[in-house]
């Protein structure tokens, strides 16, 4: 008998699935430990999390999402759309806010025409869709964002942002 034929035999395992089932192990002991352990506070330990992988604040959860079509290229006026409806429905909540984020469809054509930006368009649709639904969400629970390249539209996520403060 030759070691090639009794490696050959050998059930063997990727390495990567070892990996895995130990990382998983180690998961399910730690969240085991955070579910047995009372004196655990649930504050500290997410913000200790938050400050080891670098993150300054918390992260909004997206809870549901809408998007107004139909910009005209080159332009920053609103279409006929009931985004209001919508927002009063859906920002009962007050620890939630409402993400407007702007878009272009990156073409030549779809650029402010005064400074030829498709960014300084992208600000401009956000910012006709907030002043749309201003009236029924408080200004300080509106962020605008931007991003050029996705579409002629502006996308409204609202957010769980946490606790009020």
């Amino acid at each position: 008998m030759t070691i090639d034929h009794i490696l050959d035999d050998e059930p063997r395992r990727s390495i990567w699935l070892v990996t895995l089932a130990d990382v998983m192990m180690l998961l399910v002991g730690f969240f085991v430990f955070l579910q047995v352990n009372p004196n655990v506070d649930a504050r500290a330990l997410s913000q200790s999390m938050r400050e080891g992988f670098g993150l300054a604040t918390d992260v909004p959860i997206a809870l549901e999402a809408n998007v107004v079509q139909g910009f005209a290229p080159g332009s920053a006026v609103l279409p006929p759309h009931d985004i209001a409806a919508w927002v009063r429905a859906v920002t009962t909540d007050p620890r939630t806010t409402v993400r407007v984020t702007g878009g272009t469809d990156g073409t030549p054509g779809d650029v402010d025409p005064r400074t030829q930006s498709g960014a300084i368009l992208a600000v401009d649709r956000a910012r006709a869709v907030a002043a749309a639904i201003a009236a029924d969400v408080p200004a300080g629970r509106i962020a605008i964002d931007t991003r050029p390249g996705a579409g002629r539209a502006v996308q409204l996520t609202i957010s769980y942002d946490g606790e009020t403060r």
